[in-house]
């Protein structure tokens, strides 16, 4: 291995062990409560160090963000097997309430935390992890249209309705809201939700 190779190793070590630290304490002492200073101690090196390859907190925050979703991304493109396009969307809502169930706090770091859209709005640019996410789903919705599953034709309103109800299912669980119930039957309340979901867009769609 040549020395810029192993430079660039270095660097990417680097990042990792920031990211992963920064990670931790994100999730143990949430955000607002997390430093620099304090990931700098979690890996026994000085703040600076840190801002040689994050600016601030936000924009470490916004690379877990990134990290978050290509990883959902991986996880929802497994679908694309499936020929008959409406089954492909029913297994892309499985795999979302998969992915949000079994990474809350990543999900919450991709879709309810504030600091990562704060982040772009100081770049002044625009939230390309979500666009990538809903343009999937936008063109399975598509698929199905053409395939005559959907008279509706609007296919943004349509994923965006989507999106929403499996936003809300998953944070409401996520959130604890099920417990109410108290007959710890929270998972079950979500599989017979969506599947009441999925009757319900088949025929009124």
């Amino acid at each position: 291995m040549g020395i810029q190779e192993r430079k660039e190793r270095e660097k990417e070590d680097m990042r990792r062990l920031i990211l992963e630290a920064a990670r931790k304490l994100f999730l143990e002492q949430g955000y607002e409560k997390t430093s620099i200073r304090g990931i700098a101690d979690a890996i026994e090196y000085s703040p600076g160090t840190i801002y040689l390859y994050y600016k601030d907190k936000n924009e470490l925050l916004f690379a877990l963000h990134e990290e978050a979703f290509l990883k959902m991304m991986q996880e929802l493109s497994k679908v694309v097997i499936i020929s008959d396009p409406f089954e492909r969307l029913i297994e892309m809502g499985r795999q979302y309430i998969k992915y949000a169930l079994e990474n809350p706090e990543l999900y919450d770091l991709m879709f309810i935390m504030q600091a990562p859209m704060e982040t772009l709005a100081c770049r002044d640019e625009i939230w390309e992890d979500g666009l990538k996410s809903f343009g999937l789903l936008k063109l399975v919705i598509e698929d199905c249209v053409k395939a005559g599953y959907f008279k509706e034709t609007n296919i943004e309103v349509m994923a965006m309705t989507i999106w929403a109800y499996m936003h809300g299912l998953v944070t409401i669980y996520l959130k604890n809201r099920m417990s109410m119930f108290q007959d710890n039957q929270q998972l079950e309340r979500i599989q017979e939700s969506f599947q009441l979901f999925v009757k319900m867009i088949k025929t009124s769609l």
